[in-house]
């Protein structure tokens, strides 16, 4: 009896967690840096907005996944990480983000 509850119990909780996944993978699609001049590089920043620390320079082409964005004044800031370094976080504006 006790087996057969914690099978049901595993079940739902496995049923809930494919369900949701793809709601809460829908901001994790892969853009790219694009429109920025050659001769500068998209700045990430520590937060949403220009009043905030650089973290890196991103050129044209770097690969990103969205978490999440968020209006600040006039400029729409994403929470983003690199493709190929997903803990390197930061905020880049929307503005200069081309979905791949």
């Amino acid at each position: 009896m006790r087996g057969t509850v914690f099978c049901a119990l595993a079940a739902g909780m496995l049923a809930a967690t494919l369900s949701a996944g793809p709601a809460a993978a829908a901001w994790r699609d892969r853009y790219e840096v694009h429109g920025v001049a050659d001769d500068d590089m998209l700045k990430m920043r520590a937060g949403p907005g220009t009043g905030y620390v650089v973290i890196l320079g991103l050129p044209n082409g770097t690969a990103l996944r969205i978490h999440s964005c968020q209006q600040t004044g006039g400029t729409r800031w994403c929470n983003v990480s690199l493709d190929r370094a997903p803990g390197l976080k930061g905020y880049v504006s929307w503005a200069y983000l081309r979905k791949l």
